[in-house]
């Protein structure tokens, strides 16, 4: 298995030529269930790899369990709306913050909570991923360019500080294409993986792979899917 290569905001990763990568949703502070679902698939620590669509925090019992998962060396996670609160925890709408399951982090002594910013903003906000068939692109919300070398051009040259913030925020909070149901692939990758909008199964518009599926849900209604890069395909428990 060949090394990363990190280059700014998007982080790339060679062929697993030894095992699975496998994309997850939303997290959202439920690490347990979390393993329940790569022990469901027979997830090897040892070759495979998770890739998370990020969104690791708030809502859930377990969020301080984020720093067990961010030093696993097969875990790799995009920075998603809820990740960045932590990032931006000293300056965002805390009362928006705290409605949406920041509660959690209020109470952290303040080297604690310096120290969840610091890791938090090392994640990137696109990952790359090759396969046999093509590049697999990961954010955790939208890809609103038309093709997404714009948008790596973007995060990773940007014109202006004011400029590369709002490209992030999209790609982090945008809705816009499930909203619209917009089918139109992008053209120079082979899929986008992405979560930020809950539904309750896995929805492909155009190739852009929606795969929020509730596993984070308190009423332990949704699921977490999990998506083969290989194959694009769910894995269904073994």
């Amino acid at each position: 298995m060949l090394e990363t290569i990190e280059v700014s905001r998007v982080k790339r990763f060679a062929a697993n030529t030894v095992g699975r990568d496998i994309a997850v949703g939303d997290i959202h502070g439920h690490f347990t269930r979390l393993q329940a679902a790569l022990d469901a698939i027979g997830f090897d620590p040892t070759v495979d790899r998770l890739f998370s669509v990020g969104d690791l925090v708030d809502r859930g019992p377990e969020c301080e369990d984020v720093i067990k998962w961010l030093n696993k060396p097969w875990f790799h996670p995009v920075r998603g709306n809820h990740d960045d609160y932590v990032v931006r925890f000293d300056t965002c709408d805390i009362g928006n913050w705290m409605h949406n399951g920041g509660t959690w982090f209020v109470g952290l002594p303040r080297d604690e909570q310096q120290n969840y910013q610091v890791m938090f903003q090392d994640l990137p906000i696109a990952i790359e991923v090759e396969t046999t068939q093509g590049i697999v692109g990961i954010i955790h919300a939208d890809c609103v360019f038309d093709t997404w070398s714009q948008m790596k051009s973007e995060l990773e040259s940007p014109q202006s500080y004011k400029r590369l913030k709002l490209v992030q925020n999209t790609c982090m909070w945008s809705r816009s294409r499930y909203e619209q149901q917009d089918c139109r692939p992008i053209p120079d990758v082979r899929a986008v993986v992405v979560g930020h909008t809950p539904i309750e199964q896995p929805c492909v518009l155009g190739n852009v792979y929606h795969i929020d599926t509730g596993g984070w849900f308190k009423d332990g209604s949704g699921h977490f899917t999990m998506l083969d890069l290989a194959t694009l395909q769910p894995l269904n428990p073994a």
